[in-house]
């Protein structure tokens, strides 16, 4: 029997998803906004909440691998299990040659000559194949590492969340409380819109049903524990490095958290919070690595996807499905050596970021179909948040604007030809 995912494992895996190289900035794009981006954070939060609630409850309603996929699928066909399985890993694999870029961007600090495209490229190639080995040789390995850098990842996030208090100025939140020159409902409105992309991820223990155990109790609790986790961190770290630091300076500030390390901890803040940063993409990215895996082989296993997918090593890892997504992931980074394509690679990251709200769309609304069976208060209850947590995800995709929303949806599109080539190869 194959060694599986326990709930600490299992909820390491979702708060290190969503906890990622993003947090180190947070703090300088919500100054733009103002001290009141905080009341973002608790809105962002209630929706991650509702959306958990979702998944939870679903994930015991259809105990099946592949979390949204199957959810959708279980909800509205083949078809749309398809295309939520088809946009969600396309966004994996593309948000992962980012988070590779990020880690070596930070090494960067160490190692300068990481500064140059080439160097940089070829390091965060190497990075990727190295968790794509650990995840090859089998759950338990890739179980431990996400857990151990979770741990090391939030040691000096937590460190300034605390010791920040004792530098905090209250008057540096007053005074910078909204400098959008908009009223406070729509600076509220536009700092949950940066805050959403930071609970991507909540969904992670959904989907690699199989290898956990317990599924009944462990997935909805780690989705728990993990969105609440998470949610902690990226508020108590916000506020107390906008109380550390003038809204005017910070809102410029490329590193907020290497310059508040360097208030508690002097010139070894930087190394503390670079160090600290490495860790987080890489903890990040080993997650994600398991999930690019787990995915395809899910949508594989009902013959919507290439069979190559499907196929596991005697531990039960899908390793081919692994290797055939990394390579893509090392060919787009390829592209990355080219100056010209930098701001088109931020750009198909943000509709990849996109595209993941939308199993999060399709499972709100399936989970008011899959409750058929239930009466009373608790389906009523059940229906409420589903339709609130489809309610705040289309506003959302809505406020992505329109051009990522247009090119997200050629995103979409583009898998139609692939499965209409599965559903012949079916019949």
């Amino acid at each position: 029997m194959h060694k599986k995912l326990g709930l600490w494992t299992l909820t390491a895996l979702v708060a290190g998803n969503m906890v990622g190289a993003g947090i180190f900035l947070f703090p300088a794009n919500l100054a733009s906004i103002g001290s009141i981006s905080l009341y973002s954070w608790g809105f962002t939060a209630l929706g991650a909440f509702l959306l958990a609630v979702v998944f939870s409850k679903m994930s015991l309603l259809i105990p099946k691998s592949g979390g949204p996929y199957a959810y959708a699928r279980a909800g509205f066909g083949d078809f749309i299990g398809f295309q939520t399985a088809y946009g969600y890993w396309l966004s994996i694999w593309i948000s992962n040659a980012a988070i590779a870029l990020a880690a070596t961007n930070y090494m960067a600090v160490f190692w300068p000559i990481l500064q140059h495209p080439l160097p940089n490229c070829f390091v965060a190639i190497a990075i990727l194949w190295v968790f794509t080995i650990i995840n090859a040789c089998g759950v338990r390995a890739a179980g431990v590492t996400q857990l151990i850098t979770v741990i090391l990842k939030f040691i000096p996030l937590l460190a300034i969340a605390i010791f920040g208090w004792f530098y905090f100025h209250p008057s540096y939140i007053v005074d910078s409380y909204n400098v959008t020159g908009q009223s406070n409902f729509h600076a509220v409105s536009e700092g949950a819109a940066l805050t959403l992309w930071a609970f991507i991820g909540l969904e992670s223990a959904t989907i690699p049903v199989d290898l956990v155990n317990n599924p009944s109790r462990n997935i909805p609790l780690a989705t728990f524990l993990g969105t609440l986790l998470a949610a902690l961190v990226y508020i108590l770290s916000s506020t107390v490095i906008m109380g550390m630091i003038p809204g005017v300076i910070l809102a410029k500030s490329i590193s907020p958290f290497a310059a508040a390390a360097d208030m508690i901890f002097g010139h070894w803040g930087k190394w503390i919070i670079a160090i600290g940063a490495i860790i987080s993409c890489v903890g990040s990215l080993n997650g994600w690595v398991l999930l690019q895996g787990q995915m395809p082989m899910a949508v594989a296993d009902d013959r919507l996807f290439p069979k190559i997918f499907a196929k596991r090593s005697k531990k039960g890892v899908p390793v081919r499905g692994l290797i055939v997504t990394s390579l893509l992931i090392t060919s787009f980074l390829l592209f990355t050596i080219s100056p010209n394509l930098v701001e088109q690679f931020k750009f198909i990251v943000l509709i990849a970021t996109l595209v993941t709200l939308l199993p999060y769309f399709y499972t709100s609304f399936a989970e008011i179909i899959c409750l058929q069976h239930e009466f009373g208060f608790k389906k009523a209850a059940h229906i409420l948040v589903a339709i609130l947590a489809a309610l705040y995800v289309f506003w959302a995709i809505v406020g992505s604007g329109e051009r990522v929303f247009f090119y997200g949806s050629i995103l979409i599109f583009s898998g139609i030809p692939l499965y209409v080539l599965m559903i012949r190869r079916r019949k």
